[in-house]
């Protein structure tokens, strides 16, 4: 994997990925930044919230269950002081579909919180993280 990370004025970064995607990053104003774009700290917790999501979403359809949606509500807490590292992370899910049962939804993201999110397996490594779920009823569309 690879990635470059470019200073284009001000406080304001662009990173290239590898897989030849560009997002821009920007700092908050008291620190020189314009609020252009979001904080590198908040695409960190974002990244941590797709890889965990498309880890659930993934489990839910290999097991042929009939999952419509997932969301995942990310809060964190970060240290006072310097590294200011993430400290609390609580996940919320909402995941909608047709019959999901309770016990499949929480072993899904037991699954990703335990073997496969590298992303929240690291932020483990200096975060207490939590999980609690919602399902959401959603019927099956007509000719499904």
């Amino acid at each position: 994997m690879e990635c470059t990370v470019k200073w284009v004025g001000g406080m304001s970064f662009m990173a290239e990925t590898g897989s030849n995607h560009a997002l821009l990053m920007d700092g908050a104003p008291e620190a020189g930044g314009r609020n252009l774009a979001p904080r590198p700290m908040e695409l960190l917790l974002a990244g941590t919230g797709g890889c965990t999501a498309f880890d659930v979403v993934l489990i839910l359809k290999k097991g042929r269950h009939a999952v419509a949606g997932c969301e995942v509500a990310l809060t964190a807490e970060r240290a006072e002081s310097e590294p200011k590292v993430f400290t609390r992370i609580h996940f919320h899910f909402r995941v909608s579909g047709s019959n999901l049962r309770p016990e499949v939804v929480a072993r899904a993201i037991e699954l990703s919180k335990e073997k496969y999110c590298s992303a929240s397996i690291m932020l483990g490594k200096t975060a207490t993280i939590t999980h609690d779920f919602e399902i959401i009823e959603t019927p099956v569309p007509t000719g499904a």
